[in-house]
């Protein structure tokens, strides 16, 4: 049995994205800011993580490694919008945005590698948002959440190096879920969770190339 590992599946994508997974035959690892979440299965195991917290990230990796089993899939899925209806940068939403999407996402990752398989998929949740190429052009509202655009350019940055550095070993990937209905998308988005867990589950079970950035299976701008 496949082993997929799932940063944030308490709520939206993340939820979804598990419940995809374990639907499929999978033995699903996430983790989520309280340990209890709102659905159970023999194949799913949660550990409580707060990207916020050196000291969270690193007791939720030591736990995933001691419950030895090696990672066939990882998805970086967990953050957050701070700064929804702002039209400039915040200091302070601006700090607590980068800690979780970027900077903790990172330590968690860094600290996990070891247990990818060989030939394994990591994957990090991006958005259209941190496109270069696309910010202004498709966005609903071009000027407003300036901190979580910047938060998933970076993430998208760390994409390309780490697959550089893994290159040949494991396939690493961004990944656009799309406008969901969900707390951070609003009820005018155009997909439900579901359609975007299954996006993100007939992707994740490919081997793409590496260091791309993808919209439905198709290479998304930079």
């Amino acid at each position: 049995m496949k082993i997929i590992l799932i940063t944030g599946i308490d709520s939206g994508i993340g939820e979804m994205t598990a419940q995809k997974f374990l639907k499929e035959g999978y033995f699903v690892i996430g983790t989520s800011l309280q340990e209890k979440i709102n659905f159970s299965n023999e194949n799913l195991k949660v550990f409580q993580m707060d990207l916020l917290s050196d000291k969270s990230i690193k007791n939720c990796a030591q736990k995933i490694k001691s419950f030895n089993q090696k990672i066939d899939i990882l998805i970086n899925n967990a953050g957050v919008m701070l700064d929804k209806e702002d039209t400039v940068i915040i200091k302070e939403k601006l700090r607590k945005t980068l800690e979780i999407n970027l900077i903790g996402t990172i330590d968690f990752t860094e600290q996990i590698l070891s247990e990818i398989n060989e030939g394994g998929h990591l994957i990090n949740i991006s958005s259209s948002a941190g496109s270069m190429d696309r910010t202004g052009k498709e966005s609903r509202m071009p000027n407003h959440y300036p901190s979580y655009k910047i938060s998933k350019t970076a993430l998208n940055m760390y994409t390309k190096t780490l697959a550089l550095r893994l290159k040949d070993k494991i396939i690493v990937s961004a990944i656009r879920p799309g406008w969901t209905f969900t707390k951070m998308g609003g009820q005018e988005a155009t997909s439900t969770p579901e359609e975007s867990a299954n996006d993100i589950f007939e992707f994740a079970i490919t081997k793409p190339e590496t260091g791309q950035f993808w919209f439905k299976g198709e290479k998304y701008p930079w």
